[in-house]
């Protein structure tokens, strides 16, 4: 099948993508020091956007494991979950770390696109 290098990659992708999101959602409702105190987020709680980190990473994770295994239901949560995390790296872009978000959101995009072509017949991709 056409795409089958770029769905694991994109699988990995997720992987790393939800572990980092569940990262990020600890550090914001521990206030951590990675959240600089002048910028403003679209969520002005930390523990709100804490909480919200976690549940994407959670969906993130879901969708990594299953594109793993083969099954459709990973790649509907992993299209999802890719959605979501480029949606969330475009509202993160005024923080401290903008090229930063600009990655997360480049690498979101790929995710989705790689797992979106995933299966289409050679001869009809020409």
């Amino acid at each position: 099948m056409r795409g089958t290098g770029r769905v694991v990659f994109a699988a990995t992708m997720l992987l790393l993508l939800g572990v980092l999101n569940i990262i990020y959602g600890i550090g914001a409702l521990d206030d951590a020091n990675i959240f600089v105190d002048d910028t403003r987020y679209i969520l002005d709680n930390l523990s709100t956007l804490g909480w919200v980190l976690i549940i994407l990473g959670v969906i993130q994770l879901t969708g990594g494991f299953s594109l793993m295994s083969g099954n459709t239901y990973g790649r509907v949560v992993g299209i999802i979950g890719g959605s979501l995390g480029a949606i969330a790296a475009l509202l993160s872009i005024g923080g401290a770390f903008p090229w930063w978000s600009l990655a997360m959101f480049a690498l979101c995009v790929y995710v989705v696109h790689g797992i979106i072509v995933y299966g289409e017949d050679e001869r009809t991709a020409v």
